[in-house]
């Protein structure tokens, strides 16, 4: 019998792409309405039915064709091709503001300003209120 594990066993899919979700197995059975119990059999079946699959992709955020197509090689390059932007300065990735970030500096400041005179504005006439009715008595 061979030891390598066979490449479309779904039910390590799922497993697989739970714990990238950083997501337990009583919270995946939660989301499905079952226990964890079922979960853990899931994750051990080979095959799932189509309805089954429908479920567990909606409860995970990902598409059925995700589940079916999963491999952890594809993964970890997905994520090595984020890396490679950070440390490559001639990487094609471009994260461009459209707005300018010293201006939304300045608007902040601005309406930090009117925010405090009119809170300045309202204790002055609090004073004056409360002269007026310390004077009356």
């Amino acid at each position: 019998m061979s030891t390598l594990t066979k490449p479309n066993h779904i039910g390590r899919k799922i497993s697989r792409i739970r714990e990238l979700r950083d997501m337990k197995q009583e919270a995946l059975a939660q989301a499905l309405g079952t226990n964890q119990q079922a979960i853990s059999a899931l994750e051990n079946s080979e095959t799932i039915s189509d309805e089954k699959l429908i479920d567990v992709a909606k409860a995970l955020g990902v598409s059925v064709e995700a589940l079916k197509n999963f491999s952890d090689e594809a993964a970890i390059n997905y994520f090595n091709s984020f890396n490679n932007f950070a440390d490559n300065s001639e990487g094609t990735f471009n994260s461009h503001c459209n707005f300018n970030p010293l201006d939304k500096l300045i608007e902040s400041y601005d309406e930090n300003k009117k925010l405090y005179e009119r809170l300045l504005a309202s204790e002055k006439e609090k004073n004056t209120y409360l002269e007026k009715f310390l004077n009356n008595k």
